[in-house]
């Protein structure tokens, strides 16, 4: 079906095994959105991720037709921050640059200045000619930004956060490092900063891929959603990987299944759209960001 209709399968890592070994590419957003980009030949792009991922996908590569599995995929974080919250904190704090993860909808994304990912969200504020920034939505990757740069980092919403992520616990991971005291632990910056204050190395999904090569350790500890860990095993062979808490399973991207893949494929349906307006502002925010992390 795939050849037939001349697709590219990009899965994010926390996606299903099954759905990551059916794709071509797996990778975090913005990697994917990238390699979209640049596979010319491909007429239909079926992204297997949640929502904003595949807005992003559609909004960098307006020519293509860009459909996602399941329409209940949906991310609740990106959720908490929409277009007239940015709009009201502009108000708040008028001349203040705004930098949107990439976990928010167009909409969003479209009253920003300049987008970020977990992988350069630091570089993109530490690019800013500002003292302050408004940060939204996580609160706790907004904190881990003003760690790093010393800017003051506002979170807009003032509580954000990812469902998943918040799970980790500081005592959980102590308790699994006693009894694998050679293990790395490694932790996404969306967890709190009690979880990341324990670990060894705290980075993106991708950051992490790159990490595990790297690090001579042959075991680890993972404090992101569990999807990962096929990929960290596929690519790391004679490595281990155990998650920091099993129970850190994203159920949104997790509805993605084969089956649902096919279909859409099949029928050529759930056809991601952003209005021409909002992506057009929401592609400006992005290209910031690439131009800030060349």
């Amino acid at each position: 079906m795939k050849k037939e209709r001349r697709a590219l399968i990009l899965a994010h890592n926390y996606q299903r095994p099954e759905v990551q070994d059916a794709a071509d590419f797996v990778g975090d957003s913005v990697e994917l959105s990238r390699r979209a980009m640049d596979e010319r030949e491909a007429r239909i792009i079926l992204f297997s991720a949640v929502d904003f991922m595949a807005e992003t996908v559609a909004i960098l590569n307006p020519g293509k037709k860009v459909l996602i599995p399941s329409l209940g995929a949906r991310c609740p974080m990106a959720r908490m921050l929409p277009a007239e919250t940015v709009r009201l904190w502009k108000s708040r704090y008028p001349g203040i640059p705004v930098v949107l993860y990439v976990n928010t909808l167009a909409e969003a994304k479209a009253e920003s200045d300049v987008s970020c990912t977990s992988a350069n969200a630091v570089e993109v504020v530490e690019a800013l000619d500002s003292d302050s920034v408004l940060f939204g939505p996580d609160r706790n990757l907004a904190c881990y930004v003003q760690a790093k740069t010393g800017k003051t980092v506002l979170p807009i919403p003032e509580n954000g956060f990812c469902p998943t992520h918040v799970l980790f616990l500081r005592e959980d991971i102590l308790l699994a490092r006693e009894s694998n005291p050679d293990c790395v632990v490694m932790a996404h910056p969306e967890c709190t900063q009690d979880v990341l204050r324990t670990a060894d190395f705290v980075g993106s999904t991708s950051q992490m891929c790159r990490y595990a090569k790297e690090c001579p350790a042959k075991s680890f500890i993972v404090a992101t959603e569990v999807g990962i860990l096929h990929r960290l095993a596929r690519e790391n062979p004679g490595k281990s990987f155990m998650p920091a808490y099993a129970g850190a399973v994203c159920p949104n991207m997790k509805r993605n299944t084969l089956d649902l893949m096919y279909q859409v494929l099949r029928d050529e349906s759930n056809v991601v759209t952003v209005p021409s307006a909002t992506a057009a502002k929401a592609r400006r925010s992005l290209e910031r960001m690439f131009e800030a992390t060349r």
